[in-house]
């Protein structure tokens, strides 16, 4: 990265850290997409079973992982700062953090993954294939929660192709395991939808390989000697990533959760009505990779600047990474609408799937829009290291406004199931609204407290 001083300047800079991370997130994005694609032709009911498994997995590893990922603003700063030995000691932290995050989630999940499942009144066949599912995944946890370390720490170096990189190469291992797990080819058991989940976790180690390579052989990171003095644990480390990693991880956690939540109360419908949902809400996850992967360049940008005391670069692109969250939001979502059929049959060769799942993308226009400003406010805002606030915020508007409305609409209007997809925009746009405005508070406070900028 280098300092910019022109509004010309700061948009290629950011374009040039956001074109990699979008290509990495729908990288990542497109292994469950394969997985619901391929599960999908295999059986609705595989479908649903898979949709579920997501659903529980989902909040739980974009919650812990978000902690991981505090590694990348505040290697960001210390690289503004210009203290490399510091960047260093933070990421060898976050890699002990992810095998004790691992061990949390395996020993809870040992525990309470059945009783969960039992208590959600799922289809037999809709609760096996769900269980298997999350059983093959979870082989996958480690490496995953590793690159996502070792992915933050090249992120707040600004070097996004590497990864990007990575990521490609890493797909068509991915797209072959998930056709012989699912549907039996190549001499490997025919797993239906639980094959997924084992495809991934044999991806996720392919991918974490290849990163320690480049870590420790390619110039810049082998500089920082990130895998070395690794018996040195330092309390303090451990703590200054989790201040600010706690707060990230809560705020992801309930964003997830309550979309996991709504999946669970619509799970009560018909499974048709499940796999159209679970169809509609995986193509627009797919588009949110966009404004996802804005916030992410944003949060490394602002970092950067804040942590080189250049207050005013950081606001501007704050704020230029909400508009072009916002624009592409608004692109995406009129071509959602427009196609919607032709996009619902990816998913499904059920005429009943795919009209309801046409019906449900026609929400995504405001929903998109919705999502685009409150993930990169929240992402402007990591980048001060400001994040108890956003928690809160967050909180409040998934959970005290978002479900009950959802649920409201729901199941007191004849709106039915569309019902949550307005909630979920109504929550979505207060927290939008919340963020940007915490957000305007922040650089005002830091801009009047530093006169020389």
């Amino acid at each position: 990265m280098n300092q910019t001083f022109t509004i010309r300047e700061k948009t290629k800079q950011i374009i040039i850290l956001i074109i990699p991370i979008l290509i990495t997130q729908l990288g990542m994005f497109s292994m469950i997409f394969f997985n619901t694609v391929m599960s999908g032709k295999y059986h609705s009911t595989d479908l649903a079973g898979v949709a579920i498994g997501s659903s529980l997995w989902s909040p739980i590893f974009t919650g812990l992982s978000s902690i991981l990922l505090a590694v990348s603003p505040i290697a960001a700063q210390y690289l503004g700062q210009r203290k490399t030995n510091e960047i260093s000691s933070v990421v060898r932290h976050g890699l002990y953090l992810s095998v004790i995050l691992t061990l949390i989630i395996l020993v809870s999940g040992f525990f309470l993954l059945k009783p969960i499942l039992e208590k959600m009144n799922l289809e037999r066949d809709v609760a096996e294939t769900a269980f298997h599912y999350l059983i093959g995944l979870s082989f996958g946890i480690l490496p995953l929660f590793l690159f996502n370390v070792l992915r933050s720490f090249i992120y707040g170096l600004g070097k996004t192709r590497v990864v990007m990189m990575i990521m490609i190469s890493s797909l068509p291992f991915n797209l072959l395991l998930n056709y012989c797990f699912i549907f039996g080819r190549l001499g490997l058991p025919e797993l239906g939808g639980a094959g997924a989940g084992y495809a991934v976790a044999i991806t996720y180690w392919l991918i974490l390989a290849f990163t320690v390579f480049i870590v420790k052989t390619q110039v810049p990171f082998n500089q920082y000697h990130v895998f070395s003095n690794l018996k040195h644990v330092s309390l303090e480390r451990l703590k200054e990533i989790l201040k600010i990693g706690i707060p990230m991880g809560l705020s992801t956690f309930f964003e997830t959760s309550m979309f996991a939540v709504v999946t669970i109360l619509i799970s009560t419908f018909s499974v048709t009505t499940v796999a159209s949902y679970q169809s509609a809400l995986n193509i627009v996850s797919f588009l949110y990779m966009i404004p996802t992967s804005i916030s992410m360049a944003v949060t490394v940008l602002v970092g950067y600047e804040a942590g080189a005391m250049r207050y005013k670069d950081a606001q501007s692109y704050s704020w230029l990474g909400i508009g072009l969250a916002v624009l592409t939001a608004i692109i995406t979502g009129v071509l959602v609408v427009v196609f919607r059929y032709q996009v619902a049959g990816l998913y499904s060769n059920e005429r009943a799937v795919i009209d309801l799942t046409a019906h449900f993308l026609i929400f995504s226009l405001f929903f998109q829009m919705s999502d685009a400003i409150q993930v990169t406010a929240q992402a402007a805002l990591r980048g001060y290291k400001d994040v108890n606030a956003a928690f809160m915020m967050t909180l409040a508007a998934y959970w005290v406004i978002c479900l009950p409305a959802g649920y409201l609409l729901a199941h007191y209007t004849s709106l039915g199931v569309r019902g949550y997809w307005i909630g979920l925009t109504i929550g979505l746009l207060a927290a939008g609204i919340a963020l940007s405005s915490r957000l305007i508070y922040i650089q005002k406070r830091i801009y009047s407290s530093s006169p020389g900028n």
